[in-house]
């Protein structure tokens, strides 16, 4: 064979084999399809990059090419950045020119020329849209799955190609400004009605056929922002109405970031200042701003827990292997009270057909009204139709007798946290229930093992725990009972995941992960307060720590009396063994002598006037007197967060959680653990684990043993270890 046919066939076989496929047909129309050999979705790095390079010398150089269309062979139109390649960066010239690359590689589309349509046949986000905004048109399929947007700052980064430059100037600095601090992912309808998609199709055919289209109705196509006399939408920075928001905004930021949270406030910045220069400088701004983000700590902490672990997580690395994925059709939930009236409306949400059972058939129609309430918000803002709102409904069965559990293949347990009483009802059901169903209790606190006792299929006896309110909060925290089988675990994971929810995989202990550990950060700022410390400076360390509420506030909402019967019943199961929290004292005054035992009250550290905002209770300075010394605002704060970090990792040394994974989401998800830190685990990494062990120690010295390391931390610091 001659070494010209050789190269023919070679050339030919890397043509096939290349992430972008290049199609010129008879009227001159280019259609680039990405579509990366041995990847599920298409994401940018040198294996995209590099083909997309030579095709748009062709574009450039070849007067045969009259046009062009870029569409995918995936599903998906463009993932976005590759983020293992961003996560590895640490040099912020490294990162400066990566930008810079991509940037300059999609202004040469944009300028080639000849005009140029994003044929958009699924999700297009970050990356992905931002190519779609260097092309003139957008047409989308319209795909209810399929989203658009610019959700980099959920991982503690900015759009880096050109999306905060033009998203502004397509659809005004106003506009787009949420979109971008807040990472909102649109439906194909929304960005269309946003001014982001142009038009939107039926199907991949009549998609193609509308860029083709367009391409021919347009053959001298620019970008706005490139047209003489280009004006932002509703103005630039400069412009008196634009002005009026951004005097405003910078401080708005902040009391929502307490400055933890450095992206949204670099695209702020570079949205303003690329507003003031010309289009190419802008990008430049971009860039310097984006290498800020990509070597910071928050970032490197975000993408690491809700990049990696997160998807990890998601994808089962909690699961057991070897069982079947698994469906629940019929659910049993006992107690109709807020969290059993919430595990209904979710589960029936998800398709499965729901019993919601108490003592009375007034307690289960009230807790079935709960989803009507949650149904009837959703229609009065345009999410849910009435036809939706029936049919969720009547897949809601509300009783008071115990044989509609009949054929339950899984009964979820939320009574009261006592445990009799949860035995009587678990006894009652098993009789009724699928012979093959899991029984699962919602107990926040109460040992499985435990509770399983009063089980006769003590291997199909398994904890949920969900978070209130259940419609809203995203993450199960699965309880494995020391009984507990590998396919009743199974099981479990697969509801949480069948009813959207991501699930963390825990072993059995009093107060699990969860409720352990969220119980130090409320027990520390009640022991700050009862020390002398002024509570509003408590509640303001709380939210500075990056927790979404004070813990004050916060033991407010979970109600003091529910905490001070939550440590008796530990004390009565304990004995000599009960250890008193911090916070244990001034809860039962407050609820045994001051009678002041919450929100639901109306009156906790907090008073609640009907109709006003809550405000700190005046006679919090009489019951507790200012100290002589007033601790600083970062004292408290390490306080705060070192008792939730070292907590966890006694709960890693105990074997309650085994994954690093389970214990950072399920710290963020769970119980708000500061998000910029990326979890209690990933704080102590960041922090560097032999700093730990030795601010812990200096905190132990002044202010108890609560502080005292973790011996798995001491350990890990001897050998230089962190949490993998």
């Amino acid at each position: 064979m001659a070494a010209t046919e050789k190269e023919v066939m070679n050339e030919a076989s890397a043509k096939e084999n290349s992430a972008v496929r290049q199609d010129l047909d008879a009227d001159g129309i280019l259609t680039l399809t990405m579509d990366m050999p041995g990847r599920s979705m298409n994401v940018l790095n040198e294996q995209l990059t590099e083909p997309f390079a030579e095709a748009i010398e062709r574009i450039e150089s070849d007067d045969a090419v009259k046009g062009v269309i870029i569409t995918s062979g995936k599903k998906e139109f463009l993932a976005g950045a590759d983020i293992d390649g961003i996560f590895k960066i640490t040099d912020p010239g490294e990162a400066y020119e990566a930008a810079r690359a991509y940037q300059g590689f999609l202004r040469r589309l944009e300028t080639c020329g000849k005009p140029v349509v994003a044929a958009l046949n699924g999700t297009a986000l970050g990356g992905g849209l931002e190519m779609a905004l260097a092309c003139h048109y957008r047409v989308a399929v319209n795909n209810p799955k399929a989203k658009f947007g610019l959700p980099e700052v959920k991982l503690g980064l900015l759009p880096g190609g050109g999306g905060t430059q033009r998203l502004p100037r397509l659809i005004g600095i106003q506009n787009s400004l949420p979109l971008m601090m807040e990472g909102k992912e649109l439906s194909a309808e929304k960005a269309k009605g946003a001014g982001i998609i142009n038009a939107l199709a039926s199907d991949n055919d009549d998609m193609m056929k509308q860029a083709r289209e367009w391409c021919q109705a347009n053959p001298k196509a620019t970008a706005p922002w490139d047209a003489k006399g280009f004006k932002y939408p509703g103005g630039d920075a400069k412009h008196p109405a634009v002005v009026q928001v951004l005097a405003i905004a910078p401080s708005m930021l902040r009391d929502k970031t307490k400055g933890n949270f450095p992206a949204p406030e670099n695209i702020l910045a570079s949205v303003v200042e690329g507003s003031l220069v010309d289009f190419d400088t802008g990008l430049d701004v971009e860039a310097r701003y984006f290498a800020d983000l990509v070597v910071s700590q928050v970032s490197k902490n975000m993408i690491n827990t809700f990049w990696y672990q997160l998807n990890a997580l998601n994808k089962g690395d909690s699961r057991p292997k070897g069982f079947d994925r698994s469906e629940v059709k019929k659910l049993g939930i006992l107690g109709a009270g807020m969290m059993g009236a919430g595990i209904a409306y979710v589960s029936a949400k998800a398709g499965i057909e729901v019993v919601l059972k108490d003592v009375s058939q007034e307690a289960a129609d009230k807790g079935k009204a709960y989803s009507e309430g949650l149904l009837d918000k959703g229609m009065k803002r345009g999410r849910v139709t009435n036809s939706q709102k029936e049919e969720l409904l009547g897949r809601i069965k509300a009783t008071d007798k115990v044989e509609d559990l009949s054929g339950c293949d899984l009964i979820i347990e939320a009574v009261f946290e006592d445990r009799d009483l949860k035995a009587s009802v678990t006894k009652e059901t098993e009789a009724v229930m699928d012979a093959n169903g899991v029984f699962a209790s919602n107990t926040s606190t109460l040992p499985i093992t435990g509770l399983a006792e009063a089980s006769i299929r003590k291997d199909k006896f398994i904890g949920l725990h969900f978070f209130s309110p259940v419609d809203k909060m995203p993450l199960v925290e699965i309880i494995v009972g020391e009984e507990t089988s590998d396919e009743t675990l199974a099981r479990g994971f697969d509801y949480v995941q069948q009813i959207k929810k991501t699930p963390i995989v825990v072993n059995d202990s009093r107060g699990f992960y969860t409720s352990r550990c969220f119980g130090t950060y409320v027990n520390e700022g009640v022991a700050l307060l009862a020390e002398g410390q002024n509570p509003r400076a408590i509640e303001v360390a709380g939210l500075q720590s990056g927790m979404p509420v004070g813990p004050l506030a916060l033991q407010d909402e979970v109600s003091l009396s529910l905490a001070l019967h939550v440590m008796t019943q530990t004390r009565k199961d304990l004995g000599d063994d009960y250890r008193e929290p911090p916070s244990e004292a001034t809860l039962r005054k407050f609820v045994e002598e001051l009678d002041r035992p919450g929100k639901k009250a109306g009156k906790g550290f907090y008073d609640y006037p009907e109709g006003g905002k809550k405000k700190l209770w005046p006679g919090l300075a009489e019951q507790f007197p200012p100290a002589a010394e007033k601790l600083s605002q970062q004292e408290m704060i390490d306080r705060m967060l070192f008792a939730q970090a070292n907590e966890t990792a006694r709960c890693v040394e105990e074997g309650v959680v085994e994954k690093t994974g389970d214990a950072n989401i399920g710290s963020v998800f769970g119980w708000g653990f500061a998000p910029h830190q990326g979890g209690t685990l990933q704080f102590i990494n960041a922090y560097g684990v032999k700093n730990f062990v030795e601010r812990s120690r200096e905190l132990a010295a002044k202010y108890g043993e609560r502080f005292e390391p973790a011996a798995i931390l001491v350990k890990m610091a001897e050998k230089g270890e962190t949490f993998a």
